[in-house]
């Protein structure tokens, strides 16, 4: 690469370049630049750090007693008791909302971010006897197309600005590890020298993870991924790990004795020593007469009785020097290195293979865990993918915190863990309405001007909906083919209340002109939707004779490259029915039926369906919903080992009082990853 006269690149047309910058910490030096990190003022840019809250939408695995002392710790003002975190976001926004309460607080940070291949990854689900691939839902491919659907400048920019968050977050005494491979690794490691310092870089590891001949007859065989290995100071926590001696290695043990096999290794060092007891005679033999320039014990003298008492030490038969007997069954094994050649990726039929296309092993995560955290410990990986690191970190003792984009991916690693023997309680959390809100402000103004924010909000939504926006009503807000649209707000579900107004509304509105439905019809799109809603309201609006269809808003709204691209797709709410069955204290659910809207999906997906419960991959049962969070009191899923499901959950209210009344709360995924759920009543006789 040339240099201008500037100091810039050769071409002011090229996108990525290193350029010579002036540092303030020394003299200028040969800096990695790329388009979007220093603005037009010529300042770095910096990171989003809006600070949003947290909304838990389900604990998962806490008993009542469990429930009830988070409960009152919060009513007394004190912290609750830790739970482990599964967070559903964009590591955009997630990132700045753990700086709150983590910023210098996380341990260990592993991260397995997209390679920058444009590989179309998918996720492979089985109907039966049928197979159909579930291609990456709209916001998975929406993370990709940004990571790289703009070049490598994007990607740079992207991961240096996750790298600046992730930085903040590490506690003096933490490691990060980011895996990768030679797509991008060299980027990336300049990014992190520059993030971390210099000082901060530990070791290059290379993990020989494949065998598989790929292009040798162009280029030598790609077989390694890449982890760089960085702590935030001298301090960081490093536990030495070793590994398994090789058969030739184990063939140096060739003694035995009644303890097993041993090796004779040296008691005496090169060197001798001018004063000390590890220069003095011992059993005859003087350290300083040997070798070239002396040697001395390893030793002391003490010691070296107690060893020979105990039968430690090695006499040679025919004279020679002793020597320490290194037993095979005592050895811990060799130092690892930088290079792993003894995890090996996960065979299609090995107990922890999920089908998921970026799995990693556990014994990968079980080495960096073990080696830079303790027990206690908090882990944290934002691209959690099949929930490798969080399993791991679970089995370990560890805390941990697991972020990814993809709602299947958050399906995946709740079911993972929930297979772990007594896994603890954790949490599922989104940024829920907080997000929207951000993003409203940001995308149409602030709340001086309420009224024309809502309005353009409102045409915004309207037109990824192919609707025509209309005027004129309160609650009517766009025509599509004859029928009605009505737009929820970014902060508020759709209640039966609303339902009530858009009908009463709806009513006015027939008749003729543009502005009026030909059909009697109305769709309703929302953010979230109030419990029992789908069912209530369609017969509510049935009695009125109206057609009422619900329908999600997607969070790729929030995406402008997936609003560019035209990767917006509004989905019916699935609808579920369930069947109570009571006897005394003693309540009996049975799911009789759930039906998924036929336009979300694909032909084939369905011509496979020949039982509605094969739809549903996973349903938990709150037994006592108080109105907030949803509680998984009990569960039950399919396996990649065991795709049977059980359609019944049963419950006993051991202490509940006679006459008292609950909430039952039942919660679907469906094999697509979309969740419904339904309230039932009981009183307990």
């Amino acid at each position: 690469m040339r240099r201008n006269n500037r100091g810039g690149c050769s071409t002011v047309n090229e996108p990525f370049c290193a350029t010579f910058r002036p540092q303030t910490r020394r003299p200028p030096m040969v800096e990695l630049t790329w388009e979007g990190k220093y603005d037009e003022k010529g300042r770095r840019t910096a990171p989003l750090r809006l600070q949003l809250p947290f909304q838990t939408v389900e604990t998962v695995n806490e008993s009542a007693q469990e429930r009830q002392m988070a409960l009152d710790l919060f009513s007394a003002g004190r912290p609750a008791e830790w739970r482990n975190r599964l967070i559903w976001g964009d590591k955009k926004y997630v990132l700045p909302a753990l700086l709150d309460e983590f910023a210098g607080q996380v341990d260990l940070i592993y991260i397995d971010p997209p390679f920058d291949t444009g590989a179309d990854f998918s996720f492979q689900v089985r109907i039966e006897d049928e197979r159909f691939v579930k291609e990456a839902s709209i916001i998975e491919q929406k993370a990709y197309r940004d990571t790289w659907g703009r070049g490598l400048d994007s990607y740079m920019q992207w991961f240096y600005e996750a790298a600046l968050l992730l930085y903040d977050l590490l506690s003096e005494t933490g490691s990060i590890y980011v895996h990768l491979d030679w797509h991008v690794i060299h980027y990336a490691k300049v990014v992190l020298d520059g993030v971390f310092g210099e000082d901060g870089f530990r070791n290059e590891i290379t993990w020989k993870r494949s065998s598989i001949a790929t292009n040798v007859k162009t280029q030598w065989r790609n077989s390694h991924d890449t982890l760089l290995f960085y702590t935030k100071t001298n301090q960081a926590v490093f536990n030495v790990q070793y590994g398994e001696y090789s058969e030739s290695s184990k063939k140096h043990f060739s003694q035995e004795d009644e303890r097993g096999v041993f090796q004779p290794v040296p008691l005496l060092g090169s060197g001798k020593t001018a004063s000390g007891e590890t220069g003095q005679v011992w059993r005859g033999i003087d350290p300083n007469k040997l070798g070239k320039d002396g040697m001395h014990w390893l030793k002391k003298p003490s010691v070296l009785d107690e060893l020979d008492r105990d039968g430690r030490i090695y006499w040679p038969s025919r004279g020679g020097l002793p020597r320490l007997k290194y037993y095979l069954s005592e050895a811990k094994g060799p130092y690892v290195s930088d290079f792993w050649d003894d995890i090996y990726v996960i065979n299609p039929m090995a107990k922890e293979a999920l089908g998921y296309p970026t799995q990693k092993p556990e014994a990968l995560l079980e080495r960096i865990i073990r080696a830079s955290s303790n027990e206690g410990d908090l882990v944290l990986d934002c691209f959690c993918g099949s929930g490798t690191t969080a399993a791991v970190a679970e089995k370990l003792n560890r805390r941990w915190i697991a972020c990814d984009l993809g709602r299947f991916a958050i399906h995946i690693t709740r079911k993972r863990l929930l297979s772990i023997e007594n896994v603890k309680p954790f949490v599922v959390q989104n940024l829920g309405k907080y997000e929207r809100q951000a993003w409203q402000a940001a995308e149409f103004g602030g709340p001086e001007q309420a009224a024309e924010v809502v309005a353009q909000y409102r045409r915004f939504i309207l037109e990824l909906y192919h609707a025509r926006p209309i005027t004129g009503y309160n609650w009517l807000h766009g025509l599509k083919q004859g029928r009605m649209v009505h737009v929820g707000a970014v902060d508020a579900p759709i209640s039966p209340g609303d339902v009530q107004q858009i009908a009463l509304e709806f009513r006015k509105a027939t008749g003729s002109g543009k502005d009026a439905p030909s059909v009697s019809a109305v769709d309703v799109l929302g953010w979230d939707f109030a419990f029992e809603l789908n069912e209530v309201a369609k017969q509510q609006a049935a009695q009125a004779n109206i057609a009422m269809r619900f329908l999600r808003i997607p969070r790729e709204v929030l995406e402008k490259k997936a609003v560019e691209q035209g990767d917006i797709k509004f989905f019916e709410l699935a609808a579920l029915s369930v069947e109570v069955g009571q006897k005394g204290r003693a309540v009996n659910l049975k799911l009789t039926d759930f039906v998924i809207p036929p336009d979300d999906v694909p032909a084939d997906v369905q011509s496979a369906i020949t039982h509605w419960a094969q739809w549903i991959d996973y349903w938990a049962v709150d037994w006592d919903n108080q109105g907030d969070t949803f509680h998984n009191m009990w569960q039950t899923y399919r396996t990649r080992k065991d795709k049977s499901l059980s359609l019944r959950a049963g419950h006993k209210y051991e202490a509940a009082p006679a006459g008292g009344e609950y909430t039952i709360m039942v919660k679907v995924i469906d094999i697509l990853g979309n969740d419904t759920t339904k309230t039932l009543k009981v009183k307990v006789t």
